[in-house]
């Protein structure tokens, strides 16, 4: 009954909707003792003689007002205890949510999607109904059983009573016995599917991939043996539960058996009436359901007891990326200053002696061979990690003395992996800024050179890009998440290798824009392409994390270096490849 206790807090919360549901709950357990009370009396008067047709009628129309003030009672319970069970979904769910969008890429690198949905799906329903029937069951097996064993001692023979009881400290053995089994083994059925709900999440991401790669039966076998795995794990679940009922009404019917042989025995020995029996038996079939709610009671509590333990150990994991206490929200200026003494990450050291500042309206190139810390400088500035040894300073301020939210207000980030939302793409370009009119929305896409393509759909920025942007080009997503990363209108923007998938006349329309716009918007261009950094203010050539090569474009190109060497085989490459196609056409 743990799980009862770490909601208290909820409890006490929804208190009103919570304590008018169990009144009415007892209310209808008063209820329903009457009927059998008054069936007993029928069959004493019938078999004594004594019954008029008046007194029929006043039995009857008590039975029927019975049953309609009975039918109005449970609607109301239903109303508060289920609905509050609701709230507490539609909390646990939000919380879930918020607490997932505060965590920092290191969280995420760890769990899998799948897993965070099936937390928000199957483990908080697991959680609701505790806090729904979970109530119901616990309310109608104490009060329910309680009143019904209260009556057949008080109205009719406690002899009787006590001797047919005798199986329930089994039945409540039993139970127990089953909770604890089942507590185990729906916890190891909730992984399963966390890693079936993974496994389709990846699956249905990477779908392209897998056909091209001629994997989608190996995929499909994959699949097959995880929800073998999952139905392997649930059968394992249902067999313990197939357990309740079965226990309960064969030790229900043990106590029938025995009502009805030990009442013979008193009705002969003249200790109670035919019609008490008829009562006492109808009373054990009253006693039927809060002993099944009793079993289901433990089933529910410990399916609950296994998601809400999932559900705080997710909640329990704090981010490493914190705002500082006090931290700002506001900075006096957007001039960047970048001064790295060394970063490590995973024991290796990724950046070390960077040394780079910004001002507003200047431009900074970044190049290097692959892993050379170009990423990783990029998600040192949104503060996706924190350097330790160093600083990293937005208008003279460290930024983690800043709120994460002042940051990314400050810099517009367009990543490698250009992801959009299964949404129109004018919703895509003014995700950053909802309000924004079409006018601006056309604008940011003409500045990244894709307002012609878009206009070349049928349905133009209405246009639904699917899951991913999955119906558009590589080029033509880079290119509307530049104009959405436009369009945010931040004082720092950075394309991190966003220019990789265009061609070189749409590059350098859009580098154009770059050098000719009179803005005091600070750009940082990292790329492979040199010639998406030719024009910026500054290079920083990076190797091995650290900084090689410095200065204009002029300058790199006559220090004979890395910088003019791929620059000069880049050309190269252009030039047969310009020569190809003249040759093709």
């Amino acid at each position: 009954m743990g799980v009862f206790r770490k909601l208290s807090w909820f409890f006490r919360r929804e208190w009103k909707a919570y304590s008018l549901g169990v009144v009415c709950l007892i209310f209808v357990a008063g209820l329903e003792l009457i009927p059998p009370k008054i069936i007993g009396t029928t069959v004493n008067g019938l078999s004594e003689g004594s019954l008029t047709k008046n007194d029929l009628i006043r039995l009857a129309g008590t039975l029927l007002l019975i049953g309609v003030a009975t039918y109005f009672i449970r609607y109301f319970w239903r109303f508060h205890i289920f609905g509050a069970s609701i709230r507490l979904g539609r909390l646990l769910r939000s919380q879930l949510y918020g607490h997932f969008s505060d965590l920092d890429q290191s969280f995420y690198k760890k769990y899998r999607s799948g897993d965070l949905m099936a937390h928000a799906t199957n483990d908080v329903q697991a959680v609701s109904m505790t806090a729904g029937a979970g109530i119901l069951t616990l309310v109608d097996s104490v009060t329910m059983g309680s009143f019904v064993i209260i009556t057949m001692v008080t109205t009719i023979s406690w002899k009787l009573t006590l001797v047919s009881l005798l199986p329930m400290p089994l039945m409540v053995y039993l139970t127990s016995r089953y909770g604890k089994m089942l507590h185990s083994r729906f916890h190891d059925a909730q992984e399963a599917f966390s890693d079936l709900n993974d496994k389709v999440a990846e699956s249905i991401s990477g779908v392209r991939v897998l056909k091209a790669t001629g994997e989608v039966e190996s995929d499909v076998q994959t699949f097959t043996d995880l929800s073998d795995d999952v139905v392997q794990k649930n059968r394992r679940v249902a067999k313990i539960d197939a357990l309740f009922d079965p226990t309960i009404f064969g030790l229900v019917g043990l106590s029938y058996i025995i009502a009805v042989g030990y009442g013979a025995y008193l009705l002969q020995q003249g200790e109670i009436r035919i019609g008490d029996i008829v009562s006492f038996t109808t009373y054990l079939g009253l006693l039927t359901w809060p002993m099944l709610a009793f079993g289901w009671l433990f089933n529910i509590v410990e399916r609950g007891r296994a998601s809400y333990d999932r559900i705080e150990r997710m909640l329990a994991i704090e981010p490493e990326i914190k705002d500082a206490k006090e931290a700002a929200t506001t900075v006096s200026s957007p001039e960047l200053q970048v001064g790295i003494e060394r970063f490590i990450y995973d024991t290796q050291p990724v950046l070390q002696d960077i040394d780079v500042t910004l001002k507003p309206g200047k431009s900074l190139g970044i190049v290097g061979k692959t892993g050379a810390g170009k990423s990783t400088f990029v998600r040192l500035l949104s503060r996706e990690y924190d350097v330790k040894q160093g600083a990293i300073t937005i208008g003279g301020r460290d930024i983690k003395q800043l709120t994460r939210d002042t940051v990314r207000r400050q810099v517009a980030i367009v990543p490698q992996d250009h992801f959009l939302f299964s949404a129109s793409i004018a919703d895509n370009i003014a995700f950053a800024k909802p309000d924004a009119s079409m006018e601006d929305i056309m604008e940011a896409a003409r500045i990244a050179a894709v307002h012609e393509d878009i206009l070349g759909f049928k349905e133009g920025y209405a246009t639904m890009v699917g899951e991913r942007g999955v119906t558009l080009s590589g080029g033509q997503k880079q290119r509307i998440s530049i104009a959405r990363a436009l369009l945010a209108d931040c004082p720092i923007l950075v394309l991190d290798d966003a220019l990789s998938a265009v061609d070189a006349k749409t590059e350098e329309a859009i580098i154009h824009h770059f050098r000719t716009a009179d803005h005091d918007q600070a750009q940082i261009i990292v790329a492979h392409r040199l010639s998406a950094v030719s024009h910026t203010d500054e290079i920083i050539v990076l190797e091995d994390g650290r900084i090689i090569e410095r200065g204009t474009h002029e300058q790199l190109l006559a220090h004979d270096g890395w910088y003019k060497e791929t620059y000069d085989r880049q050309q190269l490459e252009s030039l047969v490849e310009q020569g190809g196609r003249s040759n093709e056409s």
